[in-house]
C-alpha cells in the first residue's frame, strides 16, 4: 500500500505508476541508476524522466525548456483571449436585454448557446487531434474567434445574428478548452507538469473573470460592440506568434518509451535492478540511451535517429498522421468513457464548479443591477475582480501544492509516483469552493445587510476551489490515463459546457422560484458530495488503473 492508495491483488503492470527516483527517495539497495534510462540532471539529485524521451529531436520532450515554455506562454495567452468569449455578455446582459428587446433568461441563453457550441465543436475536434495533432485546430480555432467576434460587433440589434455569433465563437474556442491542457501532456515530464497545468487552467479561467471587469467599463465609454472587437484584435495580434513559433505537440512515439502509461513497477523494482550499470552513470537530458538507441527494450536491433525536422515543414498545418485509427471511431471514442470511474470523477470535480461559476454569472447582474444596491454595469463588472484575485491566488495555491505535495508523498513512497497523489488538491478545493458557496448564497440573499463586499469575496473563493478542483483533474488524467487524455479532456469539455448550458437555461427561474439562499445550500451541499468521492477514487484508484488497463472500455466497443 502506497500512503493509503490500494495495490491490485496481482502482480503487474499498471499504468501511471511510475519510478521518480532522486537520492533522498531511492531505496537503499537501488542506489545505482540504471543505463537504459534518461535523467534530468538539473537539480542537486537526478530525477527520471517519465515519460522517457526518445533519441528522435523532433520529439517534443527533447526540445529545450525554454522552447517548450515559449509554446505553454503563446497558447496560455491564447487562451486568456478566448476564454473571455464565454462571459462576454456576463456584466451588460440586463442593458443587451433592453437594446435587443428580450427578456433575461433569452440573453443569457445567448451565452448558453455559445457554451453548447464549446461542447459541440471539442466533440469533433478532438478526434481531429488525435489523427492530424492539435496545430491546425489551435490556427483554426485563433481564425474564426478573429472572424466570430468582428461578426458579433457588427450584429447592430439582430438578436439572431448575434447567437449565431457567439456559436461560432464557442467553436473558435473549443480547441483551447479541450487541447491545451493535453498539449502540457505533450510536452512535459511528470515532474514539470504541475505549475504548468495550473498555469494553463489559470489561462483559461483567469481571463474569463478579468473579462467582465473591463467589458462593463468598455460598454459604458464607447459601446457594447468594442467588447468583441478587442476580442477580434488582440487574437489577430497573437495569430502569427501561433503560427510561427507553436509547432505540432502530438508525436508518435515508440511505446517502451511511455513508462507512465506502460507502468513501471515490473521493469524498474526487483529482478530488472540487475541489469544496472555498476558504475552508476545516469544519463543526463538530451543524451542518447547508450544500448538500444529508440527503444527501452532489451535485445531489439538499434533503429536510426531521424533527421530534424524543417523549419517550412514545422510551418505546416498538417504534419502527417499521428495515428492510423479511423477517424469516425476517434469520434465516437469518447463517448464510452462517460463510464470509466476516473473521466465520470473528473468531470464532477471539475464541471460541476465550473457549471455554478457559470450560475453565478447569470444572476449576478440581476442582483445588482437591481435593488437594493442598483449597480451601473460599470460596477457590476469590478464585481468580477474578486473572482479574478480568486483564480489567480487559486493558480498560485494550485502550481504551489501540486508539485510540493507529489514530491513529498513520491519521497515517503521510497520514489514510487502514484497519480493518485494528485488527489490531495480536492481537499482544498472543497474547503474553499464549497465556503465560497455557502457563503455567496447567504450574502446575497441579503445585500442590504452584507453589501457588495462579501458575495464578492465569497466568489473568489469559490472561484479558488474551482481552479484547484480543474488542476487536480486534468493532472490526473494526465498522469494516470495518459494513452486516453485526449478523449478525457473531450469528456470533461462535453459535461462542463452541457452541464453550464442548463444552468443558463433555467438557473435564473429556479432562483425565482426556490429563492438564492435555498439553491445555493443545495448546490454547496451537491458539492461536498462531489468533492468526497476523492476518497474512494484516491483508495481504489491503482485497482481502478489496473482494472481498466486489462479490460479496455475502448477495445470492448471495438472504438480501439
Amino acid at each position: 500500500m502506497g500512503l493509503g492508495v490500494l495495490e491490485t491483488s496481482r502482480f503487474e503492470k499498471v499504468p501511471g505508476t511510475s519510478f521518480v527516483y532522486d537520492d533522498a527517495s531511492r531505496p537503499p539497495q537501488d542506489g545505482e541508476l540504471d543505463c537504459r534510462l534518461k535523467y534530468d540532471r538539473s537539480g542537486a539529485v537526478p530525477i527520471i524522466f517519465v515519460p522517457q524521451p526518445s533519441d528522435d529531436p523532433n520529439d517534443p520532450l527533447n526540445w529545450p525548456l525554454w522552447k517548450r515554455d515559449m509554446i505553454l506562454v503563446i497558447l496560455s495567452t491564447l487562451s486568456v483571449i478566448a476564454s473571455t468569449l464565454s462571459p462576454l455578455l456576463a456584466a451588460n446582459t440586463v442593458t443587451l436585454s433592453l437594446l435587443f428587446d428580450k427578456d433575461f433568461a433569452a440573453m443569457a441563453l445567448a451565452t448558453g448557446y455559445h457554451l453548447l457550441g464549446v461542447g459541440v465543436a471539442g466533440f469533433l475536434f478532438v478526434a481531429s487531434a488525435r489523427v492530424w495533432g492539435k496545430r491546425h485546430l489551435y490556427l483554426l480555432g485563433t481564425v474564426l474567434i478573429v472572424v466570430s467576434s468582428a461578426w458579433g460587433g457588427s450584429t447592430a440589434y439582430n438578436y439572431k445574428s448575434l447567437v449565431w455569433a457567439r456559436v461560432i465563437q464557442g467553436v473558435g474556442l473549443a480547441p483551447f478548452e479541450a487541447l491545451v491542457n493535453a498539449s502540457v501532456g505533450d510536452l512535459f515530464f511528470v515532474h514539470e507538469r504541475g505549475k504548468r497545468m495550473a498555469l494553463s487552467n489559470l489561462a483559461l479561467f483567469g481571463g474569463a473573470f478579468f473579462t467582465p471587469i473591463l467589458v462593463g467599463k468598455i460598454t459604458h465609454t464607447i459601446g457594447w460592440q468594442w467588447s468583441f472587437y478587442f476580442v477580434a484584435i488582440f487574437c489577430a495580434a497573437m495569430l502569427p506568434f501561433l503560427f510561427f513559433f507553436v509547432p505540432e505537440t502530438a508525436f508518435r512515439r515508440d511505446d517502451s518509451f511511455n513508462t507512465d502509461i506502460r507502468g513501471e513497477e515490473p521493469v524498474q523494482h526487483g529482478a530488472a535492478h540487475k541489469n544496472r550499470s555498476v558504475n552508476g552513470e545516469g544519463h543526463s537530458y538530451g543524451s542518447n540511451i547508450e544500448k538500444q538507441p529508440g527503444s527501452l527494450s532489451e535485445g531489439s536491433s538499434p533503429k536510426p535517429i531521424p533527421h530534424k525536422v524543417s523549419l517550412a515543414r514545422s510551418l505546416l498545418p498538417f504534419n502527417g498522421r499521428k495515428t492510423d485509427e479511423n477517424l469516425f471511431k476517434l469520434v465516437l471514442r469518447p463517448l464510452p468513457l462517460f463510464l470509466h470511474p476516473a473521466v465520470l470523477w473528473a468531470c464532477l470535480i471539475q464541471g460541476t464548479l465550473i457549471g455554478w461559476t457559470v450560475m453565478i454569472g447569470v444572476v449576478l447582474a440581476a442582483i445588482f443591477l437591481g435593488p437594493p444596491l442598483w449597480f451601473s454595469e460599470v460596477q457590476t463588472g469590478y464585481m468580477y475582480t474578486g473572482p479574478f484575485v480568486g483564480a489567480v491566488l487559486g493558480f498560485l495555491l494550485a502550481g504551489l501544492l501540486a508539485d510540493w505535495s507529489a514530491k513529498v508523498m513520491i519521497k515517503r513512497n521510497q520514489g514510487v509516483y502514484e497519480p493518485e497523489f494528485r488527489l490531495v488538491l480536492v481537499v482544498a478545493q472543497m474547503i474553499l469552493g464549497c465556503a465560497g458557496l455557502y457563503g455567496f448564497g447567504i450574502t446575497s440573499y441579503n445585500v442590504k445587510r452584507y453589501g457588495w463586499f462579501w458575495p464578492d469575496f465569497f466568489f473568489a473563493l469559490e472561484v479558488m476551489g474551482m481552479v484547484l478542483g480543474a488542476v487536480a483533474s486534468a493532472l490526473y488524467i494526465v498522469d494516470a490515463h495518459r494513452e486516453i487524455a485526449v478523449e478525457s479532456f473531450t469528456c470533461l469539455l462535453i459535461f462542463k459546457n452541457v452541464f453550464s448550458f442548463g444552468l443558463t437555461w433555467g438557473a435564473y427561474n429556479w432562483i425565482v422560484a426556490a429563492g438564492i439562499l435555498k439553491v445555493f445550500y443545495i448546490i454547496g451541499s451537491v458539492q461536498i458530495g462531489i468533492c468526497l468521492l476523492s476518497i474512494p477514487m484516491y483508495l481504489l484508484g491503482k485497482r481502478n488503473r489496473a482494472f481498466f488497463n486489462r479490460h479496455d472500455i475502448l477495445k470492448m466497443t471495438h472504438l480501439w
